[in-house]
């Protein structure tokens, strides 16, 4: 993530749409970080997005998301984005160094640009639990491939403080992160670990008119299952007059469809906040780095910075506590003689 994606070239985009799918239509290379991201507007009015690698750049993250959009794309519950197969059949396509695959464009707007009520909180994590659900038993080429947002970097995150300018958000990071090393990273092997969305932030849910959509899986990967609710509650702590922050009802829709045991609970809010941390952290980073693209890079890291102070206010126990308020939470089964 250090190194800045070189421009789309719009020509051998189109090239693609003709030689691997017969298509020809308006394209428009938008803003992304790390892949190229272009809307493809066809001349019937069908609208399409087409993902590539930089030539020569990884191909990973781009196999990895067309193979779980593939998968998941006739799953209840929940909207995501049909990959439409090449003229051969094929998922991706390799053409002149350049990876990557054509998918379909969700309508409707990305929950970041709505006023959240608890009725959409509540679908909205109701529709993130049928996800897990869909992706809980993937196998996925490149699901271990080594990325800064997974979770097993987060302790090396802490060296990226000196971006950060000094002040309460700064001391918020380090009590976090700190409690995270302590408290929490000892648990992980006991989380139940699977293929997870890994960044289903209010940019990239969508309320379609088919339900609550996911897009954007290029994060995606091999973690702990809690580790989707943690992303997207952390990003809808903004109220505080609530404990969590009005997050509860995204954590009780959720936990209606896949209830927490007893782990996850106890864990929830110090990954929520362990998040926020590396959020704040690897974006303060790379707005140095490309200070033309900061704004865009930082378009989460405000709402970041609000919740995690709204949080670090909850003592673990009240956490749980709070947590277990909201929630369906399973008991642990002690076996008999212990």
């Amino acid at each position: 993530m250090s190194n800045r994606a070189g421009p789309a070239d719009p020509d051998l985009l189109a090239r693609i749409l003709r030689d691997h799918y017969g298509l020809e239509g308006e394209i428009e290379v938008l803003s992304s970080e790390v892949e190229h991201t272009a809307a493809v507007d066809l001349p019937g009015g069908e609208r399409l997005i087409l993902k590539t690698s930089s030539p020569n750049q990884p191909k990973g993250g781009l196999r990895f998301q067309a193979a779980a959009l593939t998968r998941v794309e006739r799953g209840p519950g929940f909207v995501a984005p049909h990959v439409r197969p090449t003229r051969s059949g094929a998922p991706t396509f390799e053409q002149d160094g350049v990876f990557g695959y054509l998918q379909t464009r969700l309508s409707g707007p990305p929950l970041a640009d709505l006023v959240m009520t608890p009725e959409l909180l509540s679908g909205a994590g109701e529709a993130l639990a049928q996800l897990a659900t869909a992706l809980g038993p993937l196998v996925l080429p490149d699901m271990r491939r080594p990325m800064l947002w997974h979770i097993g970097c987060w302790p090396s995150l802490i060296e990226l403080r000196s971006h950060l300018p000094h002040g309460p958000v700064a001391d918020a990071v380090d009590l976090a992160m700190s409690d995270y090393i302590d408290r929490i990273e000892q648990h992980l092997p006991d989380l139940a670990w699977q293929v997870t969305h890994n960044d289903p932030s209010p940019f990239n849910t969508f309320l379609t008119d088919a339900g609550v959509g996911f897009i954007d899986f290029g994060d995606g990967g091999f973690a702990p299952r809690i580790q989707d609710l943690a992303i997207a509650a952390g990003h809808f702590v903004g109220d505080p007059a609530r404990p969590l922050g009005g997050a509860e009802h995204l954590i009780e829709g959720y936990a209606s469809v896949l209830p927490l045991s007893d782990l996850e609970a106890r864990l929830l809010v110090g990954l929520m906040k362990a998040r926020q941390s590396a959020l704040i952290l690897i974006n303060h980073w790379r707005a140095d780095l490309f200070p033309a693209e900061a704004a865009y890079i930082k378009k989460n890291v405000a709402r970041a910075e609000r919740g995690l102070a709204i949080l670090a206010a909850l003592e673990p126990g009240e956490a749980e506590a709070a947590v277990r308020g909201c929630a369906r939470v399973q008991p642990r089964i002690v076996p008999a003689g212990r």
